[in-house]
């Protein structure tokens, strides 16, 4: 297969001339076919045969072509580039990937929407999902980013009500605003995500002009056995682009792959697109000392005390060859990490370590580590791992397929052992829902934005918040003057006037009553 070196309107025009001679049609099992088109049957008003095996050879495949879609970032597209080290960073971190300036690393990106189904508008007010594989000589390392460093909830524990909170009604099979601003303002550590969802950037332009980050706090390990606690930004380098809420929903309706398309065309057409790596760090004893938990993922680290330090520059200059292949069956672990880079105590990035490769495992089976778009092609593997689904290799010979065993299957190498750590030694379920979800969220609203992204942000956030019932709107009003009066006072204002307008204000009294609830909104 050559690179798509066409955009998305060239496709199929382009694949005739450059392919050859059409092969002999065959099927799955390789055996020549005479007549696609014309079922085997006995008699030209007969039944079908059983015995055409064109036909079921045919169906049965049809029949099981869909895999499950994720349950998360369903929508989303891809591309494969390389990433280049710029900026000497070994006194942090041993992988080898940042080993010397220069050097350069495959990767694979997917850029995704979050709550949508695959079929959906990519232009939607959502988180963006920006997640990077590096195909590095000590295994994959997979950074499973966002465009927004921070998220909307700081437990694991949260996340399975997060999502169905942004899902289809279980009865109306309805997006609904009620589960959605219900589960954020019984939450307010979602203050600061939601404000940043409702700001401009809430909905950026493509995935080209968006920035990532790592969001989590990681640590880094150094040659000497040194630890910092590091976190990883890539900063877009073709600028930061937004959709107004019209075009937004203009694109949702006359081109709902506008951002796929976007990638797509611009790679074909030699625009590659580029972000420049960053990261932060944090020594131990600051960490001790620092003013709330760093590893608060609802939370940020100051640029101004933790500044960004450049480490290299991701280029994307390939697009995929197939979609389902490379992009569909893409599948990204933050469990996967080399020697170097290891997980902080994050409750969210330790949930994570277990429920991506678990979901993996679900969608795409438990040898999905084999397929050639997440197999660690640079690295060789070597375990005890046998047998299992849709084994593709030689399934590692002959060797031994027990440990430890003496003869000369794999050995453990003390110098990849993880680093140590210390822990609290009272094991417990902490409550973190008051962790002060107000002080950033002051500064992001205060500070970070102007008067007129203030105004936008107020009217984008009252614009969706006026489809959930009354009391939610009054609970979510209050957490917003925590943040600032005039936060709250702009939202309820322009409640008050949606509220006058609308014919259709849902209201009852028994908040969490489940039938009243379903019989409101009939």
């Amino acid at each position: 297969q050559i690179p798509a070196l066409f955009t998305v309107s060239e496709q199929c025009s382009h694949f005739r001339p450059h392919s050859l001679l059409p092969d002999t049609l065959t099927t799955g099992a390789g055996h020549p076919v005479g007549d696609k088109l014309n079922l085997q049957t006995a008699g030209p008003r007969g039944p079908l045969l059983v015995q055409d095996v064109v036909f079921t050879d045919e169906m049965a495949h049809f029949d099981r072509e869909r895999i499950p879609e994720r349950v998360v970032h369903a929508k989303g597209g891809g591309a494969f580039g390389y990433f280049e080290v710029t900026h000497d960073i070994t006194r942090y971190c041993k992988a080898k990937l940042f080993e010397h300036v220069g050097k350069t690393t495959p990767i694979a990106v997917r850029f995704s929407t979050v709550a949508g189904e695959s079929g959906s508008a990519d232009t939607v007010r959502d988180p963006r999902g920006f997640a990077v594989k590096f195909y590095t000589e000590e295994g994959n390392w997979d950074l499973t980013g966002n465009n927004t460093p921070i998220f909307f909830i700081r437990d694991a524990l949260l996340f399975p009500s997060f999502i169905h909170s942004q899902k289809r009604n279980p009865q109306t099979h309805m997006k609904d605003p009620d589960m959605v601003w219900d589960f954020w303002s019984l939450r307010p550590e979602s203050l600061h995500q939601v404000s940043f969802l409702f700001s401009d950037r809430g909905l950026p332009d493509g995935f080209r002009h968006m920035n990532g980050y790592g969001s989590h706090t990681f640590k880094l390990v150094n040659a000497n056995g040194e630890r910092f606690y590091c976190k990883f930004h890539y900063k877009t380098d073709q600028g930061i682009k937004n959709l107004t809420v019209e075009e937004a929903d203009r694109l949702a309706s006359t081109n709902p792959d506008y951002a796929i398309g976007d990638l797509f065309n611009a790679i074909a057409n030699g625009n590659f697109p580029s972000w420049t790596f960053y990261i932060q760090v944090m020594t131990f004893e600051q960490a001790e000392k620092f003013q709330f938990n760093p590893f608060d993922l609802t939370k940020v680290w100051s640029h101004k005390e933790y500044p960004l330090i450049p480490v290299g520059k991701m280029v994307l200059n390939r697009n995929p060859v197939n979609y389902f292949a490379e992009v569909e069956q893409l599948a990204f672990d933050p469990s996967n990490m080399p020697p170097g880079v290891e997980p902080s105590p994050d409750k969210m990035l330790q949930g994570r370590l277990f429920s991506y490769p678990d979901t993996h495992r679900h969608r795409l089976g438990a040898n999905y580590l084999q397929l050639p778009v997440n197999c660690p092609f640079r690295a060789r593997v070597s375990n005890y791992q046998r047998d299992g689904p849709m084994c593709m290799f030689d399934n590692q010979g002959g060797a031994p397929n027990y440990y430890p065993n003496s003869f000369s299957a794999p050995e453990t190498q003390p110098q990849f052992v993880e680093s140590k750590f210390k822990v609290s030694a009272d094991v417990a379920r902490y409550n973190s829902e008051d962790e002060d979800n107000v002080t950033q969220v002051r500064a992001f609203y205060t500070q970070v934005l102007n008067e007129q992204e203030r105004q936008r942000l107020c009217q984008n956030m009252a614009g969706a918040l006026k489809g959930a019932q009354l009391f939610i709107q009054k609970r979510m009003v209050e957490n917003l003057k925590a943040v600032h009066p005039d936060y709250g006072n702009r939202v309820q204002a322009l409640l008050n006037k949606y509220n006058a307008e609308s014919t259709n204000v849902h209201v009852y009294s028994r908040p969490g009553a489940s039938a009243i609830s379903a019989s409101s909104k009939m």
